[in-house]
C-alpha cells in the first residue's frame, strides 16, 4: 500500500509567497494595514487594487443551506500531507488540518489550497487588525486587573511567543419564530396588624407569536481548541469579512474545519433555542408587567437558511508559574482578551472575611 504522505502532495498557492521587491524577503499579512508588508525592510503592499468609495471589497456570500454539498464532519485524525514549497521546492510534512504554515526550510509563506475532495473552502476571513505586540500589551492589561491572582504571577507573566492563527468557524442566518404558552406571575405584598409582610403571587396564562432574524449565529468548526476559552474572546464582527483570498492568511497558520454544516447547524438551533427562551420571557414581563414567567413552552421553526465558512483571528499564548502553564488566548479583531490565571488562596481567604465583616458592622449598626 503506497504511503498515505505521498499519495496527498499539496502544492502552495505562488500568491503568498510575494518577494519583497526591494530586498527579496518573504512578505506577510500585515494587521496594521490590510497589506503585505516585508519583515526585513518594512516594504508595504497593497493586497487589493484602490477602489472608489461605491465599490468596497467583497465579502463572503451567504450560502443557501439547503442546498449545501459537503454536509458532513470531516475526521482528520492523525492524518497528514506533504508540501512542496514553490519558493525552494523542499518537501514539509503538516498535520491535514492545517492550511497555511511557513516553511522550515526557506521561510516562504505556504498556504495550500483550502479545499480537498469532499470539503467546502472558506467563503471568508476576518483579518488580524490586532499585531503580536498589541496582543502582549492586552493581555498585561488584562492580568493586572485581576485582583485573585498572585502579585508575583502578574510581575511575572511574560507572554511567551504569540501565535497567530486563523480558526474554521460556520455562522448561521435564519428567520426564527415559534407560538408559545407561559405563565406570567405577579407579585402582591400583603402586610397584617403586626406588620409582618409577605409576597403572594398569583399566576396567570398567556400564549402568543413570537419571531426574529437571527444573523451570524456563531458555531466553531474545530474540536482541538478550547472553546470555553474561545467563547471567552467572543464576539467577532462577522459582518466586517473580506471575500477569502490567500494573502490574508499568509504568515499565520490557518485550520480548516472538522465539524460540517449539518451537526454545526444542529449545535446553532441549540444556540437559538436559549436565546429564544430568555427573549420571549422577557417580552412576557413587558407586555404583561410580570415578575416571574414560568412553564414556558415553544417549537421553534427556523426558514430561510443560510450559512457562511470563516476564518477567524486568534492569537494564543500562556506564561509560567511556579513551573505550571497557563495559556491564553486574544481576539484578533478585538484585542478582547481570556485565559486561565493562578489563584491566591491568600487573597480569596482574606476578601471572603472582609466581606462578612463588613455585613456584620452593617448588621450592627443598622439593625441593632
Amino acid at each position: 500500500m503506497a504511503d498515505f504522505n505521498e499519495m496527498n502532495v499539496v502544492d502552495t498557492i505562488e500568491e503568498t509567497d510575494k518577494k519583497c521587491p526591494q530586498c527579496g524577503g518573504v512578505m506577510d499579512f500585515n494587521p496594521a494595514t490590510g497589506g503585505l508588508k516585508c519583515p526585513y525592510c518594512d516594504y508595504e503592499q497593497a493586497i487589493e487594487k484602490p477602489v472608489k468609495e461605491s465599490d468596497k471589497p467583497k465579502k463572503a456570500a451567504e450560502l443557501d443551506f439547503a442546498s449545501a454539498e459537503f454536509t458532513e464532519n470531516c475526521d482528520w485524525g492523525v492524518a497528514t500531507k506533504t508540501v512542496l514549497c514553490k519558493a525552494c521546492g523542499a518537501e514539509s510534512v503538516y498535520d491535514a488540518m492545517e492550511t497555511a504554515a511557513v516553511c522550515p526550510f526557506c521561510g516562504s509563506n505556504q498556504v495550500m489550497e483550502a479545499n480537498e475532495k469532499n470539503t467546502m473552502a472558506p467563503g471568508g476571513v476576518v483579518p488580524f487588525s490586532i499585531s503580536d505586540k498589541d496582543a502582549s500589551e492586552r493581555f498585561k492589561q488584562w492580568i493586572r486587573k485581576k485582583w485573585f491572582c498572585p502579585r508575583l504571577a502578574k510581575d511575572s507573566a511574560k507572554a511567551k511567543r504569540f501565535k497567530g492563527i486563523y480558526l474554521p468557524y460556520w455562522t448561521f442566518d435564519t428567520e426564527g419564530s415559534a407560538h408559545y404558552t407561559a405563565q406570567y406571575g405577579i407579585d402582591h405584598t400583603h402586610t397584617n396588624s403586626k406588620g409582618e409582610t409577605r409576597v403572594e403571587t398569583n399566576w396567570h396564562n398567556t400564549s402568543g407569536y413570537y419571531e426574529r432574524f437571527y444573523n451570524d449565529e456563531l458555531v466553531l468548526a474545530s474540536n482541538q481548541h478550547d472553546s470555553k476559552m474561545l467563547h471567552g474572546i467572543e464576539p467577532f464582527d462577522t459582518e466586517n469579512n473580506k471575500a477569502y483570498k490567500p494573502e490574508y492568511i499568509a504568515g499565520f497558520v490557518a485550520e480548516r474545519y472538522s465539524l460540517g454544516i449539518k451537526d454545526a447547524w444542529g449545535d446553532a438551533q441549540k444556540s437559538i433555542r436559549k436565546k429564544m427562551n430568555n427573549e420571549i420571557s422577557s417580552k412576557i414581563r413587558t407586555e404583561h408587567r410580570a415578575d416571574h414567567v414560568r412553564s414556558l413552552n415553544f417549537s421553534p421553526q427556523f426558514d430561510a437558511v443560510t450559512f457562511k465558512y470563516l476564518l477567524l483571528p486568534i492569537w494564543m499564548s500562556h506564561f509560567i508559574y511556579k513551573d505550571k502553564v497557563y495559556h491564553f488566548m486574544v481576539n484578533g479583531q478585538t484585542g478582547k482578551v481570556h485565559g486561565k490565571i493562578p489563584i491566591s488562596i491568600p487573597k480569596v481567604v482574606l476578601t471572603v472575611l472582609g466581606v462578612l465583616i463588613a455585613l456584620g458592622l452593617l448588621y450592627y449598626f443598622v439593625l441593632s
